[in-house]
């Protein structure tokens, strides 16, 4: 089948906006007129929830540099502010700009090693031509409104690895809506994937988007045994002209539902190497092999309700090679911790239609198949399928015998400067490790998996105190436990390579002296 053509450009700038960006000035407006208006769905509702830059500061900028301007001109890292972005960002106009609140680089926005952060589309509508969205080491962001075209890995220019959002290196809550992605070709032709997720990546949500006239929809996983991503959310989207990865699942938990799935070429969402997948009232038309395993005897896994497939063909199953039709049923039970409601799969084609991808004032579905503008908060009223539940009450008497987390490794979120991972369990409470604001997460792991039942958080004295976290089980990211002030905690014994320690809460930026884990 022939490629479709990408969308054609968004008319340009405001003269206002365009004076601006050509002397270099951001405009600070004191109050959003496009700002996001309803809160996170899915997954990234979870954790804490996304936020971005609510509360904070208001920008407006035109150019990739100014973007990063703004970033650069916060307090902190953390600093919430949000981003207005009207007219075309590209090579000629982003720059690296320099500063103690940010890491950029030129030719890609670089939102990497910060946290708290809106980027908006307003106006006559913004778009990244040829310049990627990296999002790294970072938290709490959202990006809405906005197109993201022609990202290439080769041939000239390149930006950010191929990928029109790429999200890598320990990022969580990431809320991407209302945006199109696309590219005009595969990867012969310099192009990679259209939302790409590795390297410890979790709590993200698409939603209302266009994905389109690309090799690669996108992977959660880099390779078989990088399954450390996963607790995504696809829900309104449009995958159009996509060849495969719609997306490519390794290992993680991922929720599809109510998305429109239009000429998948060779495949669709392949779930592969332990990946479990809900998929529900998602509507697949003219495609091809839109569920199962694929490409690898690493099965994956899938529950499938609510679907409707319109002239999708299937190819017939190999060793490596594992459709789930003609006939797809469910082979494991995916639970999800949020509430959500379905729209009809029937009725899916017209409200996606009338809904995903920038410029399309925002509409969501009242869940009845009728667009609407979204309410200022979300009003889901449908049960959730399960909920997660809060781990045992932390006790105050500090755990006895070895502390096994001397001698292990560690790692974690973003650091605040002249800190480390290593500090919270080096036995000193001299040392510290602090996030790069006031929530992240620090984590104890070990080469093999070890036993654990409880664990004492020791702070030293600084700038702020934890007033709220969470214990996870960072192999699974099941919750084994949740808190208010640090302290100690028992839980059932559990067998675990890495545990984490996420501050959800803090008066201000806290330090971990100890992170102290016991069997």
């Amino acid at each position: 089948m022939g490629r479709r053509s990408p969308s054609t450009r968004l008319q340009a700038a405001l003269a206002a906006l365009a004076v601006a960006a050509a002397t270099g000035v951001i405009l600070t407006i004191p109050e959003a007129s496009a700002a996001v208006t309803a809160g996170a769905t899915g997954y990234a509702s979870q954790n804490g929830g996304t936020t971005g830059g609510a509360g904070g500061q208001t920008v407006r900028a035109t150019t990739g540099t100014q973007i990063h301007a703004a970033l650069c001109g916060r307090a902190s890292s953390s600093t919430p502010i949000t981003i207005q972005v009207e007219g075309t960002i590209n090579h000629a106009n982003t720059a690296k700009v320099s500063g103690t609140s940010c890491n950029t680089a030129a030719g890609v926005i670089e939102l990497k090693q910060i946290s708290n952060v809106t980027l908006v589309g307003v106006g006559a509508g913004a778009v990244f031509d040829q310049v990627g969205i990296h999002i790294r080491e970072s938290s709490n962001i959202i990006i809405q409104n906005v197109t993201v075209k022609n990202v290439k890995k080769s041939g000239s220019p390149t930006s950010n690895g191929g990928d029109a959002i790429g999200m890598e290196s320990d990022v969580r809550n990431v809320w991407v809506d209302h945006s199109t992605l696309e590219a005009s070709g595969g990867e012969s032709e310099g192009f990679d994937g259209l939302f790409d997720m590795k390297d410890n990546t979790q709590y993200v949500t698409l939603s209302y988007s266009v994905l389109r006239n690309s090799g690669r929809g996108g992977l959660v996983g880099s390779s078989e045994t990088e399954l450390s991503n996963g607790f995504i959310t696809y829900h309104h989207n449009l995958y159009e002209n996509i060849d495969s990865r719609a997306p490519l699942l390794r290992g993680g938990t991922a929720h599809m539902y109510d998305n429109h799935y239009r000429q998948l070429n060779e495949s669709g969402i392949n779930s592969r190497a332990g990946a479990h997948a809900k998929v529900e009232n998602n509507y697949f038309e003219d495609s091809k092999d839109v569920l199962g395993t694929f490409y690898t005897d690493a099965a994956g896994y899938w529950q499938v309700a609510g679907n409707v497939f319109d002239n999708v063909t299937w190819s017939p199953k190999g060793t490596d090679y594992n459709p789930a039709g003609p006939n797809p049923t469910s082979n494991a039970t995916v639970s999800v911790p949020y509430a959500y409601t379905l729209d009809s799969a029937s009725c899916v084609p017209d409200v996606v239609a009338r809904t995903a991808g920038a410029g399309k004032g925002l509409l969501v579905s009242d869940g009845s198949c009728t667009p609407q503008s979204p309410s200022p908060t979300p009003t889901a009223t449908a049960s959730p399928t399960s909920t997660a539940t809060a781990g045992p009450t932390p006790t105050t008497a500090p755990p006895s015998g070895t502390n096994l987390s001397l001698g292990a490794g560690s790692d974690g979120s973003s650091k605040a400067d002249g800190t480390s991972y290593g500090n919270v369990r080096d036995g000193s409470l001299s040392t510290y490790w602090s996030p790069a604001g006031t929530t992240g997460s620090v984590s104890v792991k070990w080469g093999s998996p070890t036993t654990i039942s409880s664990v004492r958080v020791r702070e030293a004295a600084g700038a702020g105190t934890v007033t709220g976290w969470r214990l996870l089980n960072g192999d699974t990211g099941a919750v084994l436990a949740t808190g208010g002030a640090a302290g100690a905690v028992t839980f059932p014994a559990t067998a675990l390579s890495k545990v984490t320690f996420e501050i959800t809460g803090a008066t201000g930026t806290p330090r971990v002296a100890e992170f102290e884990t016991y069997a």
